[in-house]
């Protein structure tokens, strides 16, 4: 583990110890992964104006997102089946984010039940992503369980209403390892046709603007989040149906190859929403620079998804306890060198594009 410096060399730990077609499934991105790439080049692009001569001796990274108290506004994006990762799965996950005190949002496609995970870490913040499946009951089923077992906030992910073409998933097929599955599905799922075997878990094709509307209302006082938005019209419109919450993703690349790098988009759904409500980014963190740079451009939030994957296939809860510990301490580190005793301090005059 001392080796083991950034996330890049947790990835290459990791890919050591996965199955080559699991290893393939977690990295990959859509088509010629040109999405996959440009998310971590576009926050490489952007560069910093640090300030000089601040008294950053001492420094305060907490932050809070919908009134949970966070340690930094590093949080963990939802990813599936962590059981591939290591026999604890999402319940190591649950509880290395209570150790870091951040806040984990966990995938429908999850490998322990929703409701094991908020055993596994008894009162520690947790949201639930969701699909809107065809068939609303299996909907409702799921944000009822959530709701009853305390999750802070739905999470709906609205730009994959059909998957993307993962030719990882096809070069080197992903075969889920015996007794891991989704635990809230009733089947293991099958390829389908020249799909990768996670289609079968993704059922949203119709899915529509009066569809995040009856999910808002049966959330109840349960906030809703959109996962997805990468345009200011939408992210508006979101708002308009109740949203408490935008996450601008393009599904860390897996989805629409070539669509718009989330810290390019980000932008103009700030521009759009205000502070009206929080804004989180996911897609290509991998450096606490990163998180300062989303802080800088106008999110409340940053949300990693596979170093949190890299971490737990290394070490298990332990693993991921570092990989967020590391890039806290990244993220504090920038926040000195360039001038912020707070992440109030970061603000948009830090940033050039040059």
């Amino acid at each position: 583990m001392s080796q083991l410096l950034n996330m890049d060399d947790f990835e290459a730990a990791a890919r050591e110890r996965l199955d080559a077609g699991v290893y393939g499934y977690y990295a990959g991105g859509s088509d010629d992964e040109v999405t996959l790439r440009e998310n971590r080049e576009a926050f490489q692009r952007l560069k910093v104006r640090y300030r000089v001569l601040v008294d950053v001796s001492e420094r305060d990274t907490s932050s809070e997102l919908l009134g949970v108290p966070l340690a930094s506004p590093i949080i963990l994006a939802p990813t599936a089946l962590h059981r591939m990762a290591h026999p604890d799965g999402e319940r190591a996950t649950a509880r290395a984010t209570a150790r870091a005190g951040t806040l984990l949002t966990l995938s429908s496609i999850s490998s322990v039940t929703l409701e094991e995970v908020a055993e596994a870490a008894p009162g520690a913040p947790r949201w639930f992503q969701l699909y809107h499946y065809n068939d609303r009951t299996r909907t409702e089923w799921l944000v009822r369980r959530a709701v009853d077992a305390g999750y802070g906030a739905i999470v709906l992910t609205v730009d994959a209403p059909v998957i993307g073409r993962r030719e990882r998933d096809l070069r080197i097929p992903f075969v889920m390892p015996d007794g891991v599955t989704g635990v809230h599905f009733d089947a293991p799922p099958r390829p389908a046709g020249n799909d990768s075997p996670i289609a079968a878990f993704i059922d949203q094709p119709s899915i529509n603007w009066n569809d995040l509307a009856w999910i808002r209302e049966t959330a109840g006082d349960v906030p809703l989040l959109v996962k997805g938005v990468v345009r200011g019209d939408d992210a508006k419109r979101a708002l308009d149906k109740g949203c408490a919450g935008i996450w601008v993703s393009n599904h860390g690349g897996r989805q629409l190859d070539t669509s718009i790098p989330t810290a390019a988009a980000l932008p103009e759904v700030i521009e759009a929403v205000g502070d009206r409500v929080p804004v989180i980014v996911d897609g290509g963190v991998r450096r606490g620079t990163d998180a300062l740079k989303a802080i800088a451009l106008g999110a409340t939030a940053v949300a990693v998804g596979r170093p949190q994957l890299w971490g737990l296939a290394v070490d298990g809860e332990d693993g991921v306890v570092t990989v967020l510990e590391m890039l806290r301490e990244e993220f504090s580190l920038a926040m000195a060198l360039a001038g912020c005793r707070t992440v109030a301090d970061i603000a948009p005059d830090l940033l050039s594009s040059f």
